[in-house]
């Protein structure tokens, strides 16, 4: 049994795979309260699916890019339930996540919101293989003129005229692509690709 979460953008998503299908999902989408939602939809999800967590085998978790505060509640959250449960946790790029749900036969790009007024994107091909590494832009440099995929997309249609489906990582995507063995598995680790919004305050200066 497999449990598939993201909290990388503003849905919060979860999944339960058997091995062959999704037997259990829950999505929210709400910005501000990934820590609030995230635990209820693992119960709802695994409910849905009437599967404890005790029969868990492995832990897959959107890995980003995303904001800060979101990403780390997923990530965080999916190493304690692993540790806990002695379960394996592995990490997949969320950019990946929302690719696998775009329904187009020419390639593609997704981009995410990365506020800021910038995008985190990738390129694909037809098939919905990556073909370039995750980044962080302002949507003038990512621009595309095909198909684009993710809330980058809706919020800057100067830059990504042919916005498709799907908004959001589905982590229903998330499991069924780790289930049949086609993700690039990464450690769960977050990857911001910048610095938090939120920083230390420096040490006061000495007046003397």
């Amino acid at each position: 049994m497999l449990l598939a979460f993201d909290t990388s953008t503003a849905a919060v998503t979860v999944a339960v795979h058997d091995g062959s299908s999704v037997v259990g999902s829950h999505a929210v989408v709400d910005p501000l309260r990934h820590g609030e939602l995230l635990a209820p939809g693992i119960v709802a999800a695994l409910d849905a699916a009437s599967v404890s967590p005790r029969q868990l085998t492995r832990i897959v978790v959107g890995v980003g890019p995303g904001p800060f505060t979101g990403l780390r509640v997923g990530i965080v959250t999916a190493r304690t339930m692993g540790a806990v449960l002695g379960v394996p946790v592995v990490g997949v790029c969320s950019l990946d996540v929302v690719a696998v749900g775009v329904a187009v036969d020419e390639p593609f790009v997704v981009a995410t919101d990365a506020r800021r007024k910038e995008v985190y994107w990738a390129r694909y091909d037809a098939s919905g293989t990556r073909l370039s590494e995750p980044a962080v832009a302002k949507p003038s440099t990512a621009a595309f003129d095909g198909p684009a995929a993710g809330r980058g997309a809706v919020l800057y249609p100067e830059s990504f005229p042919r916005a498709v489906a799907p908004e959001y990582p589905d982590a229903s995507d998330l499991a069924r692509l780790v289930g049949a063995q086609r993700a690039r598995l990464l450690p769960p680790e977050p990857l911001y690709l910048r610095r938090p919004d939120v920083a230390a305050p420096a040490a006061r200066k000495s007046v003397l």
